[in-house]
């Protein structure tokens, strides 16, 4: 079993879901971390969704709360994404939020 330590980032410079990462076939990811940077001077929500092999969809975090200027930790425990599942990430204001997961994948 091979373990490889990565990130997934991305800029929501829209309103739109956007994938923050596809976990590969054969393969488990388990994020340690993931940060939520707000670069405006007003705070904003976003929203972390799960989307099972079956394609339905689990909300992690509805509409949560960011700091103007700030960093918000959304984890306080390892989040285990498994085979063809996906962690999307949506935010309620444009071009405003970062997004930094840290993970390992486990193959």
């Amino acid at each position: 079993m091979a373990s490889y330590y990565k990130n997934a980032k991305v800029d929501l410079t829209s309103t739109s879901v956007t994938t923050l990462y596809t976990a590969p076939s054969a393969t488990t990811a388990v994020f340690k971390s993931i940060l939520v940077a707000d670069d405006s001077g007003s705070t904003s929500t976003i929203t972390l969704t799960l989307t099972d092999s079956a394609s339905a969809v689990f909300v992690i975090y509805n509409v949560k709360a960011t700091v103007a200027n700030g960093t918000v930790e959304l984890l306080s425990q390892p989040l285990v994404v498994e085979e063809s599942e996906v962690l999307k990430v949506t935010a309620a204001n444009a071009n405003r939020l970062h997004v930094v997961g840290s993970f390992v994948e486990i193959s």
